[in-house]
């Protein structure tokens, strides 16, 4: 199936300068993705990376390594900053779990519209079933929810977002698909992918280098899952992600419940990381501490389109059932 989607790539690749766009963060997920989709599928590549402000230095050095040894142009589009500030901070006055929507959401809106500005239909996504098939819908709501975010982005915000990257339900799931006929493909749910070969690959012929977590290549992300929802919420982040390991066969029950066992940051870096994060969105400790000690909240507390999501879901369902959806892991 793999070889399938590979070939009408390249056939509708002809004349232009790439076959399609990547999603590049820097993450392990993504840089395998790359290296793959390079040397061993040959397709020709629009990398795309958003800058949203969190990049750690050894994420930017990763992603110049890898667009640089494997022949690859670099697309960046860089979110401004003073309306990232302020949709972040207003994520947190709402108290909510998901941090990540602010950053998620810009980096799947710029992806999409810089394929389409390059005249490219296929964009490749390191989304994969191996490494990630389990996360609680609570912990970590759809960041593709425009509806949601401007909702609190209006409450707690307190500038207008004149070019933060957007897409709406129906353009991002009509408009795209159906009119521009756009579609997105994750090579690595049609392939053997175990994470410690693909982290030993990439450090081998790339000189990539490990950040210690899944998503830690931004700052925030990390701090997200180290210190904000485990003290707030408690979730522990780590646990949805070794439970996926589990489920396909690349660690034991026993292996992921050592992992746990560690305190996963001590309280010296915590502390490092929490005083640069407050100080980079300009939160003071005394309104920080307030955001931890109030009501806790879920997407539920504020408007969305989590109706109509379910309801999209249910119709491609269907679909699938009556065999109408060919690749459901595209």
């Amino acid at each position: 199936m793999l070889d399938t989607i590979v070939a009408q790539i390249k056939r509708e690749g002809v004349g232009k300068d790439y076959d399609c766009a990547i999603g590049l963060s820097g993450g392990v997920d993504s840089s395998y993705l790359a290296y793959v989709a390079r040397k061993e599928l040959g397709l020709r590549l629009l990398a795309v990376h958003v800058d949203g402000g969190w990049n750690s230095e050894l994420a930017t050095r990763n992603i110049e390594n890898i667009v640089n040894k494997l022949d690859i142009d670099l697309h960046t589009s860089v979110v401004d900053w003073e309306e990232m500030r302020d949709l972040q901070r207003a994520f947190l006055r709402a108290g909510l779990a998901n941090q990540d929507v602010p950053q998620d959401h810009a980096f799947f809106a710029s992806l999409y519209s810089t394929a389409q500005s390059y005249g490219l239909r296929y964009v490749l996504s390191g989304g994969n079933i191996a490494t990630e098939s389990i996360m609680p819908e609570e912990w970590a709501y759809n960041a593709m929810d425009l509806r949601h975010l401007e909702a609190v982005h209006r409450r707690f915000g307190t500038r207008k977002l004149k070019s933060f990257p957007r897409v709406g339900f129906f353009h991002y799931y009509f408009w795209n698909r159906y009119v521009k006929r756009m579609r997105v493909i994750r090579p690595l749910n049609y392939m053997p992918y175990v994470k410690d070969e693909a982290i030993a690959l990439l450090e081998r012929e790339l000189g990539f280098r490990y950040y210690g977590g899944k998503h830690f290549e931004s700052r925030f992300t990390k701090w997200q899952q180290l210190y904000y929802r485990p003290r707030k919420f408690g979730y522990d982040e780590r646990r949805p992600y070794l439970s996926s390991m589990i489920l396909s066969g690349q660690m034991t029950r026993e292996q992921a419940l050592e992992a746990l066992a560690g305190d996963g940051v001590n309280e010296r870096q915590a502390e490092e990381d929490t005083e640069f994060v407050l100080n980079k969105l300009s939160i003071s400790r005394r309104e920080f501490n307030q955001i931890i000690e109030q009501p806790s909240r879920t997407f539920r507390d504020y408007p969305s389109n989590y109706l109509l999501f379910n309801f999209k879901t249910a119709v491609r369902e269907w679909l699938r059932s009556k065999g109408l959806v060919l690749h459901p892991n595209s």
